[in-house]
């Protein structure tokens, strides 16, 4: 038997001009005759953590359980999503949905610790910033030396940190004493992931008229030369993505300034006028990112906490956190409602484009183990139980979707936590204000 396929390292990047762009996965990068888990087709889980403020309606107000438009009806593999969740109907094999879960540590906050808490499981000390690491940080400490980005942490719009809480509104925390800040300009974002990833655009890289794919088009095109039919095809569509996310930035005035020489200010103009299309670039800049396997650790806040944010794109000109104290109200409910759905469609769309991407033996979604949710349930009364949640993906074959697990009323998040981490393979015998471990 004769083996002439060119082998390509998993780390191949296309350079020029101070730029490189890393490749997706291409069967030109797995050795011919080898066992895929010994190639870099192997199983490498992406975690993604996506947190929305002010809880979910559920079954959590005074109007009853008739109101409820989070909890699935039924259980185990026979279930049904409910108003807020449909869209993830294409996906619901890889949905798993958690009921009667809690988390103490927000409790009288009344928002200003619940998004570090949501990862933590525990109270920090007042005055911070000391807590612990997070969830994220956790795995990041053990997969994150694997790739460029060893973890990437975003916001849909400003974190404004005030107050003595001002340290835990983010959701990550790298140790103790370390909040890390959460990059909301979809700009910079770019940098990092296409750049010298370091937040600077060095005088080389600095040709911000030209597009990254044009600063690198020599080497693209030798490249596809050599690829089989499959392969081109898969490197084209990568390079469609990014061009499209180039489109957008620069729709918006994201690139095309010349910033040669220059540091990036911290919050640098850039960020899209639409929230709508915000969302749904950042979301898209995470699949790339994904996709090109920059970072397996991601950390996502779609809107901030106390966010006076409006939604007039899909009819609700109220700002967020206002119409979130909704009093029990049937109209106030239906319109934040229509908001948490919002939400969830983008995370769907999102879900869409990583089911459509090759990655070893699977999809980036049958390779993903992420979490969805809110540390906040009833947004009127700022209670924390029961928590919205959603494991979603196949965690590289460890999880199986599609079902809802009422589990025991009440058991802590942390317990999740470690449930993930020890699915991840790394042992931990308590996290936050864990009992114990949930069987998933």
């Amino acid at each position: 038997m004769f083996l002439t396929r060119k082998h390509l390292s998993r780390r191949t990047l296309l350079k020029g001009a101070g730029v490189g762009l890393a490749l997706p996965l291409l069967d030109a990068m797995i050795p011919a005759a080898t066992a895929l888990a010994q190639t870099a087709a192997a199983r490498k889980v992406r975690t993604g953590f996506f947190y929305l403020p002010h809880g979910a309606i559920m079954n959590n107000t005074t109007l009853g359980a008739g109101m409820d438009r989070w909890t699935p009806s039924g259980s185990g593999a026979d279930f049904t999503l409910n108003t807020i969740t449909r869209s993830l109907e294409p996906y619901k094999k890889y949905v798993t949905s958690l009921g009667n879960l809690k988390n103490d540590a927000p409790n009288g906050t009344q928002h200003t610790i619940n998004p570090a808490t949501w990862l933590s499981g525990m109270k920090p000390d007042m005055p911070g910033p000391k807590m612990s690491a997070t969830l994220d940080q956790v795995i990041a400490d053990q997969i994150g030396q694997a790739t460029p980005l060893r973890s990437l942490e975003v916001a849909s719009e400003r974190v404004t940190p005030t107050g003595a809480n001002a340290p835990y509104t983010v959701l990550s925390f790298r140790n103790e004493t370390t909040p890390l800040p959460m990059e909301f300009n979809p700009r910079q974002v770019f940098l990092n992931l296409f750049y010298d990833g370091k937040g600077v655009v060095t005088e080389q890289s600095a040709k911000e008229n030209a597009s990254l794919l044009d600063l690198i088009n020599e080497q693209t095109r030798a490249l596809q030369r050599d690829l089989n039919p499959s392969d081109r095809a898969i490197l084209d569509s990568h390079l469609t993505a990014v061009r499209e996310a180039e489109r957008r930035a620069e729709q918006r005035g994201t690139v095309g300034r010349d910033l040669s020489g220059a540091q990036l200010p911290p919050i640098p103009a850039g960020v899209l006028d639409a929230f709508d299309e915000q969302v749904k670039l950042l979301f898209d800049l995470i699949a790339i990112a994904y996709r090109m396997d920059r970072t397996r650790v991601v950390a996502f806040m779609m809107a901030g906490e106390r966010t006076n944010q409006t939604y007039n794109h899909i009819g609700v000109p109220d700002s967020f956190h206002p119409v979130s104290h909704h009093a029990n109200q049937p109209d106030k409910i239906e319109r934040l409602v229509k908001i948490q759905t919002w939400h969830m469609e983008r995370f769907a769309e999102f879900l869409g484009k990583l089911a459509g991407i090759q990655d070893g033996e699977g999809t980036v979604l049958d390779n993903a183990l992420f979490l969805y949710g809110s540390n906040m349930s009833n947004s009127d009364t700022h209670s924390t139980y029961p928590l919205p949640t959603l494991l979603i993906g196949g965690g590289g074959g460890k999880l199986t979707g599609g079902r809802h697990l009422a589990l025991p009323s009440p058991t802590p998040i942390a317990n999740l936590h470690l449930t993930l981490l020890g699915m991840l393979g790394i042992e931990r015998k308590a996290f936050g204000d864990s009992t114990g471990t949930i069987a998933l």
